[in-house]
């Protein structure tokens, strides 16, 4: 399967894991095709936002496992994940406002007594 550079980036996380990634390590977490590898992702913000990653890591989330009486069956998708560590200086707007879903987040969670 030959992928475009568009196809290679599917969406930012917008959690407040990978916002504290953001703020602290200059790092982001992409959503990347499943067959995407780190050349293709490196190459795709090479491209699309004129930015050389310094690191990649990579790495394949799979849905939870449930069971439905005696069968076993796997919901949600596979997503396969990107945590690219940017250069000391460079930002990559990719139009998330983490802020205000990190505090809707952090609000909604219950308090531990």
């Amino acid at each position: 399967m030959d992928l475009s550079i568009y196809d290679v980036i599917r969406r930012a996380r917008a959690t407040p894991k990978a916002y504290d990634l953001n703020q602290q390590q200059r790092q982001l977490v992409l959503e990347i095709h499943p067959q995407a590898n780190k050349p293709m992702v490196a190459e795709a913000l090479h491209k699309l936002f004129n930015v050389r990653p310094v690191s990649i890591r990579t790495m394949v989330v799979k849905g939870r496992k449930r069971r439905f009486g005696r069968h076993a069956a796997s919901t949600g998708r596979i997503i396969k994940k990107a945590i690219v560590t940017l250069p000391a200086g460079e930002a990559v707007n990719l139009g998330v406002d983490a802020p205000a879903v990190y505090e809707q987040q952090v609000k909604s969670a219950p308090e531990k007594m």
